[in-house]
């Protein structure tokens, strides 16, 4: 007897489902049944009908509908978040229905009145991708409906997604007015590569001491990850903003624009670690992966990389994780590291404190490479920021050269001693390093903040915006001299009122930025308020000479540089 043969077709398919159904649920479990059951009746069902749809599945909180058309599909999405929209119209904001929609157009598989395979599966998956609100289509969709509907589309490029061995091409379908107008901000839209922020581990044990430790576990994670080609990771800075807070990851999230986020507790008792991490996807509100570690002390490196292959993993597949980076020998030396790690650009004190923690952490532990740019670090701020002497900035180009021969894989002390490299004119091996940072750590939000600065000293003023700006994208809450590389930017390319407005924000208005302020205005003409600031910025740096300053930039171009002298002469600094 013949196998009998599988039925296909090609299909647009519509995946629609409730945001925090659970949390409705719990709340009114009555009520939320009978308000979805009336929506189906008077939105749902109506729409699928006018638009020549077909419901095949129900779920509590899902829906799958056919169509033959694409465009029948997409204009039945948008219609449907509209219908849903204002039937939320009367109600609290805490009792809306909200969907998520995802469009796929593709092959399926046909079983009485059912439908299954790739093109059902991919549908779904596109749904867990949209925002509250919103609809995502696959590239197959948009290429069907980019002309035919009065709608526009974000262009999300290729996503991976669960069970789905290729990257999806996903765009996000726009319409004015918005979908859902009490759908949450969307925030910064998501990389095409998967996105991951790592916050602040939890002190649990006991000891205000042992806040370092846990801390620098998360750094160290936020390293290690970042160092994956294949993810996408948000720098230290702009997660630990939300240290001590109770914020809500899905708001994390969003505030940062990425999708994933681990976080974790870490008790340290004795010799004893344990460690527990869990890995959030917060479209979804589920948990990809969970677990703790109770080991030795000693361990911690060890899970560490274990921690970072089971998130890649998780994430996108089996890759090949880059070369583990040195690791200290002694836990002494490490937790000295942990304390100066924050040090350096605080101020003179906090420098010199700094450099002589990590002093003796290398007389401990004489092959620890961290321990060596960090200390290059320390000696640079003192000399550049501070005013310390040319022995201060030859001694930090050692240290930074030491750091990279103990550890040519760690991406930060490539980037440091190319930094340095600059500042002593040795442009070009000064170029090779930052090439060979960027290529370990892709990611490394604050060696594109710093080559952004050598940029623009280079007369390459679009570049070195493009830098910064890519930065702020890794490190969407950093420190401040991120807006002070943003505002000289800004300058560099005579865009004064941009540079005026960066510079004013109170995360940078009162450091050394302060005299690009005052040139910025002095160069649209606002010479008296040029010259206040120019006053206040004096006060900080009293021995401030434009001669001198000149003297010691990294600039290759000499437009460039007078470009900035004229401003500060302007602003009525001292020659």
């Amino acid at each position: 007897m013949a196998e009998e043969r599988v039925q296909r077709r090609l299909a647009a398919i519509l995946a629609a489902d409730v945001v925090s159904y659970s949390r409705l649920m719990e709340q009114d479990e009555a009520g939320t049944l009978a308000a979805l059951k009336s929506l189906r009746k008077t939105v749902l069902e109506p729409l699928v009908a006018r638009h020549q749809g077909r419901i095949f599945k129900t779920t509590g909180d899902g829906v799958l509908v056919e169509f033959a058309s694409a465009v029948n599909a997409v204009q039945c999405a948008t219609d449907l978040q509209q219908g849903m929209a204002d039937a939320n119209g009367g109600r609290p904001l805490d009792r809306h229905i909200v969907l998520r929609i995802g469009v796929n157009l593709g092959d399926v598989m046909v079983e009485g009145g059912d439908l299954y395979g790739d093109g059902v599966n991919i549908a779904a998956r596109l749904e867990s991708l949209a925002e509250p609100g919103g609809i995502s289509v696959s590239g197959g969709v948009y290429e069907q409906v980019r002309r035919k509907l009065d709608c526009h589309f974000d262009d999300l490029g290729p996503q991976s997604v669960k069970n789905i061995a290729e990257p999806l091409h996903v765009y996000r379908v726009r319409t004015a007015p918005p979908l859902h107008p009490a759908a949450e901000p969307a925030g910064l839209p998501l990389p095409s590569k998967p996105s991951i922020a790592v916050l602040p581990f939890n002190n649990l044990s006991g000891d205000p001491a042992q806040e370092s430790f846990a801390d620098g576990l998360s750094e160290d994670l936020i390293t290690d990850l970042s160092r994956t080609a294949g993810l996408f990771v948000i720098a230290r800075n702009s997660t630990f903003a939300y240290k001590g807070k109770h914020t809500d990851v899905r708001q994390i999230a969003r505030d940062l624009g990425v999708r994933y986020i681990l976080e974790g507790s870490a008790r340290r008792s004795g010799e004893r670690v344990r460690i527990n991490a869990q890995l959030i996807d917060s479209v979804k509100g589920t948990h990809l992966w969970a677990e703790r570690f109770d080991r030795d002390l000693q361990d911690i490196f060890a899970i560490q990389d274990e921690v970072t292959a089971k998130i890649v993993e998780a994430l996108v597949g089996m890759l090949t994780i880059p070369p583990p980076r040195n690791r200290p020998k002694n836990m002494e030396a490490y937790e000295l590291c942990l304390r100066a790690r924050s040090m350096a650009e605080q101020s003179p004190l906090a420098a010199r404190e700094g450099a002589l923690l990590l002093q003796r952490a290398i007389a401990l532990d004489p092959d620890y490479a961290e321990a060596h740019w960090r200390l290059a670090h320390c000696m640079w701020t003192i000399w550049g920021l501070w005013f310390g002497t040319k022995t201060d900035h030859r001694a930090a180009i050692a240290m930074a050269e030491r750091a990279v021969a103990l550890d040519p894989n760690d991406a930060n002390g490539r980037w440091m001693h190319g930094y340095l490299l600059a500042y002593d004119r040795q442009f070009e091996k000064s170029e090779r390093e930052f090439a060979a940072a960027l290529k370990l750590d892709p990611n490394n939000a604050d060696a594109w903040a710093n080559l952004s600065d050598l940029s623009v000293c280079s007369g390459k003023h679009q570049e070195g915006l493009d830098q910064i700006q890519k930065a702020f994208r890794l490190n969407p809450q950093p420190e401040a001299y991120y807006y002070w590389l943003l505002g000289h930017a800004y300058y560099a390319l005579r865009q004064y009122q941009a540079a005026i407005e960066t510079l004013r924000k109170d995360a940078t208005y009162r450091t050394g930025s302060r005299r690009i302020l005052a040139a910025s205005l002095a160069q649209v003409g606002h010479v008296d308020e040029a010259r206040h600031e120019a006053e206040l910025y004096m006060l900080t740096d009293p021995h401030f000479k434009i001669s001198d300053w000149a003297a010691v930039q990294p600039s290759r171009d000499e437009a460039t540089r007078q470009h900035f002298v004229e401003g500060y002469r302007k602003a009525g600094l001292p020659d």
